[in-house]
């Protein structure tokens, strides 16, 4: 979970408000981060980056590690050196391996300062960055191109800020419901802080996900209604084959509607039986993948977190899949017989 300012840059390490959430029973890992614009030159290029200066306990907050490539190792600070994680894409751009031997130097303008023409160096703060032999890559461009990691003291200097920073990233301890531990900080913070969890935080991703979600929905309900065909043209050859049978009912004293009633539970046992044992083909093949992961990445599994392509069920989903098939099958079965029945018997 992340906590930031709803208005204004930076807050204080001795706000009250943040030190309650420091020592509230829910919280495990406490992180504080430096959030900033920098500008980072290296074998003559330039690129404006975010610069993300991060506690020591980092490691204990996010998988940093699992996501990182190189020989060397995730180090944010040590004696008097302070090193810079790279993403990926930002370390191709400036032409730099994993392990760059010469520092990397990098500029941000000082506060309440003007830019002096005579001499615009002297306008910027400036600070050196070595390299601790490794890259990240989250497969996601706005981190892969734009983002240094580098230790909480860096950033705070060079964007003149000591002891202060943008946003804390929160760990819950185990067995912590996420919506009643949202619920809980947003009520001891009060309205000047902004608590958002990992969904929130990369709303713009979900939202995607969600839409790309619905568009599969409705394409496959629409491919659920050009097989419904299939099941009135069953219906209809049933119908003209049972014609004796039903003559037969009548002759017994069956009513119309009673034989109707007939051919509408074939129809629907039928949608029945397709919903359920689709659903349970579904679910075994969710299984399979999340189990012995069949359907991989491809080529380049090596570069994601996971190597096989992740699947989750969900009870809401099963419910609406569940419930179209039924309404849309049972539908599809009330036109041919009343319609056909009088034709056909």
């Amino acid at each position: 979970m992340r906590v930031s300012l709803v208005e204004g840059h930076s807050m204080g390490g001795d706000d009250t408000a943040l030190q309650r959430l420091r020592k509230h029973p829910m919280v495990k890992v406490f992180t504080p981060v430096m959030e900033g614009q920098a500008l980072v030159v290296a074998n003559n290029r330039q690129q404006v980056v975010t610069v993300m200066g991060v506690a020591d306990n980092f490691t204990d907050q996010a998988r940093i590690r699992d996501i990182l490539y190189g020989d060397g190792e995730f180090c944010l600070h040590a004696d008097v050196l302070e090193y810079g994680v790279l993403g990926i894409r930002l370390a191709a751009r400036l032409g730099l391996p994993a392990s760059f031997p010469d520092p990397l130097q990098v500029y941000a303008p000082k506060r309440g300062e003007r830019v002096n023409m005579a001499n615009p160096l002297s306008s910027f703060n400036h600070e050196e960055l070595q390299s601790p032999g490794v890259v990240f890559n989250v497969q996601q461009s706005k981190y892969d191109e734009n983002y240094i990691i580098t230790s909480l003291g860096f950033a705070q200097r060079l964007f003149d800020r000591r002891g202060r920073f943008t946003s804390v990233e929160l760990r819950l301890k185990d067995g912590v419901s996420v919506r009643s531990a949202k619920k809980e900080l947003r009520r001891l913070l009060g309205d000047r802080f902004r608590v958002e969890d990992r969904y929130e935080q990369q709303a713009d991703v979900f939202r995607i996900m969600h839409v790309e979600k619905l568009i599969s929905y409705v394409f496959l309900t629409f491919i659920l209604l050009i097989a419904c065909f299939n099941i009135i043209g069953s219906l209809s050859m049933l119908m003209i084959d049972k014609r004796g049978d039903v003559l037969t009912l009548r002759c017994l004293g069956a009513t119309d509607g009673q034989i109707c009633g007939i051919f509408l539970l074939e129809g629907r046992m039928i949608s029945l039986a397709g919903a359920t044992v689709g659903l349970l083909l579904g679910l075994g093949v969710c299984w399979l993948q999340q189990e012995y992961g069949l359907v991989s990445m491809g080529n380049s599994a090596g570069s994601f977190i996971v190597e096989a392509y992740p699947v989750s069920v969900h009870a809401d989903d099963l419910v609406l899949v569940f419930l179209t098939v039924l309404v849309v099958g049972w539908a599809a079965v009330w036109w041919p017989v009343r319609y056909l029945s009088r034709r056909l018997l």
